[in-house]
């Protein structure tokens, strides 16, 4: 059931009318005349009044179905009436529907009683998928401080529990390799199991399968968040589950059997086949997320130096790698129950069971605990110092299927050490004064300031921002020289934007502008790469405005809440009353009308609006 004013809340209206009426009117009497299907209210425990569609007839034992609340029961002829007709014209309250990636396990006892414990009762945001007479749907628990996914958490309930892992307290594990280290220190390792072995085996199969088979049969469609398929990585298939949509071809997945994260493209996904889905979820991740014990108790944020020393001590160095038949040696001092996570030593071949030469006490007497200081960036290149940081996106292992690379233009793969040939990207064409024009506005300030990004562009904008993800998630990091009023690229929340630097500031922070979106944001000065040049074609898609037909002045609150109620994430037809131009194109503004052209028999002026409104306004004063 949907909750909201014409909803949930209706419905409660509703029923509190039913009672009253049924159990105040002398004159209502039990139906007489009954039939399947037949649309009745139902007087039902707690002196509740329900609608409710007849099932089945049986005598006096009659089957009905509450259309409000979804669940069906068996009442007795004496306690079923004529529903009223000012009862029937709130709609149905209870929607069936399917949750998706569950569709094929519908029919597993273990899976249908996960399903009622994890959802009955309980408020839920929803993502529909598709709409329909069923629609699809991915369900939210939002009432905790993360949200959770419940299609994915009642997934887990098929988890074959023989191959989960369960690491035991001071044993000792050979064969043990690292596949992932994160850039807060932990890592997640794989330890041969009965699990890894089934996996190996039916992945096997896969590849015989796909061998005679057009992979392109099995792309995915409908990627949600939670989603469970598969990604080619060094010529193999692996099992990912999406964790972060971007765009519709961008995402963000998790390697479920090494813990890499990865960005990649929609199309380079592949769903299951039918034949080998119950086998591949039934096996729990194979990846164990651990951290190393014994390190000193003020270690706090690990620094980028000792990152990549534990990266290049365990994956990186040729030393452990599984060609020169290398293994480590892992030993679980304890577990932490809360967070999942095995606290571990690590050795290297021949070193156990000398401590002084496990990698934790290696790691320990490193001198790469030290964090710099914060550092004065000067806005002259001589003077610009930067820190080459391991993110949790650099952490992951570089997993391409070959064909992803070969996407992105010579010219999007320089060397670090390349400076951009493009300085700016060409400026935008504007209309003419009194020239109508399609836009979108992106922010909205007040009357005075307010950005629109031209409407016929978007998809290139967008194009853009998929290239961007899929290029700098892949990228190795490289050194900035961070100049002021630079184009560069940075990477806001999950995104990656081209940003013009504002000011350097002492905290290791910059303040930029985003050049296509029209925002100021601080970003950290490690999360700044410099803009290849296949990224510097598109103009800057942000335009400056201002609102003509109305008298400049000092904005109150009041009139830029109305503003940013009718303009903001809306498109809107401009007629350009003004350009002002400027050195800098991203500075270049304009003075504008808008136009709300959505309603089907009349034109919105957005300035008569703001105009009524400051009327209305200081009458109040």
């Amino acid at each position: 059931r949907y909750v909201g004013k014409n909803y949930s809340s209706a419905q409660e209206q509703m029923e509190d009318d039913m009672k009253a009426y049924y159990s105040q009117n002398s004159a209502v009497s039990a139906a007489r005349s009954l039939s399947v299907g037949q649309l009745v209210a139902i007087h039902a425990e707690e002196d509740a009044w329900l609608r409710a569609r007849i099932i089945s007839l049986d005598d006096n034992k009659i089957k009905v179905c509450y259309v409000d609340h979804g669940f069906s029961e068996i009442v007795e002829s004496n306690s079923v009436y004529k529903l009223q007709k000012q009862f029937t014209s709130l709609p149905f309250q209870a929607a069936k529907c399917k949750l998706a990636g569950l569709e094929v396990f519908c029919d597993d006892p273990v899976l249908v009683k996960t399903v009622e414990s994890q959802t009955c009762s309980k408020i839920f945001a929803v993502e529909i998928l598709e709409k329909g007479d069923i629609p699809l749907l991915v369900l939210y628990d939002t009432s905790g401080e993360d949200d959770i996914n419940i299609n994915a958490t009642c997934l887990k309930a098929l988890y074959d529990k023989s191959l989960e892992l369960h690491l035991q307290v001071d044993a000792l594990y050979t064969n043990v390799r690292v596949t992932s280290v994160l850039s807060d220190g932990s890592l997640y390792c794989q330890v041969p199991s009965k699990g890894l072995s089934r996996l190996s085996g039916i992945l096997q199969k896969l590849e015989d399968f796909f061998h005679h088979k057009q992979t392109s049969e099995f792309n995915v469609s409908l990627p949600f968040c939670g989603k469970i398929c598969l990604f080619p990585s060094k010529g193999r298939w692996a099992r990912v589950e999406i964790r972060i949509i971007h765009t519709r071809r961008a995402l963000d997945v998790q390697f479920m059997d090494t813990g890499t994260v990865a960005t990649v493209k929609v199309s380079e996904l592949r769903d299951i086949p039918p034949q080998f889905i119950r086998e591949l979820i039934a096996i729990p991740p194979q990846a164990v997320k651990c951290c190393l014990a014994d390190l000193p108790p003020n270690t706090g944020m690990w620094t980028p130096d000792a990152v990549l020393w534990l990266r290049d001590a365990v994956i990186n160095s040729p030393e452990f790698s599984m060609k020169l038949n290398c293994i480590l040696f892992s030993k679980v001092v304890k577990q932490d129950g809360s967070k999942g996570i095995a606290h571990i030593y690590l050795f290297a071949p021949g070193n156990f069971p000398d401590m002084d030469h496990s990698i934790n006490r290696q790691i320990k007497n490193a001198d790469l605990w030290k964090h710099q200081k914060d550092v004065f960036l000067s806005v002259t290149p001589s003077e610009t110092s930067s820190t080459k940081v391991a993110s949790d996106a650099s952490a992951a292992q570089r997993v391409t299927s070959g064909k992803s690379e070969k996407s992105f233009s010579d010219s999007a793969r320089e060397p670090s050490s390349a400076a951009s040939t493009i300085d700016m990207p060409p400026p935008l064409p504007l209309s003419k004064t009194g020239e109508l024009m399609d836009v979108y506005v992106s922010v909205a300030c007040h009357p005075g300031h307010f950005i629109v990004q031209p409407w016929n562009e978007l998809h290139n904008l967008e194009a853009l921002m998929e290239e961007m993800i899929l290029y700098y998630s892949r990228a190795e990091e490289k050194p900035v020289n961070i100049e002021k009023n630079k184009l560069y690229a940075a990477k806001i929340g999950n995104q990656w934007y081209r940003v013009i630097i504002k000011g350097v500031l002492r905290n290791g922070f910059v303040s930029v502008y985003e050049a296509d979106y029209g925002k100021h944001e601080f970003v950290s000065t490690e999360k700044v790469q410099p803009l290849m040049d296949t990224f510097r074609k598109l103009p800057f898609q942000a335009i400056p405005a201002q609102l003509a037909g109305v008298k400049k002045q000092q904005w109150s609150e009041e009139v830029s809440i109305v503003f940013r109620n009718l303009v903001e994430k809306k498109p809107l037809v401009a007629q350009i009353a003004a350009v002002h131009e400027s050195s800098n194109s991203w500075d270049r503004k304009i003075v504008t009308f808008l136009v709300d052209t959505s309603l089907p028999e009349t034109d919105i002026w957005i300035h008569d609006f703001v105009s009524q409104s400051l009327v209305e306004f200081s009458k109040g004063d």
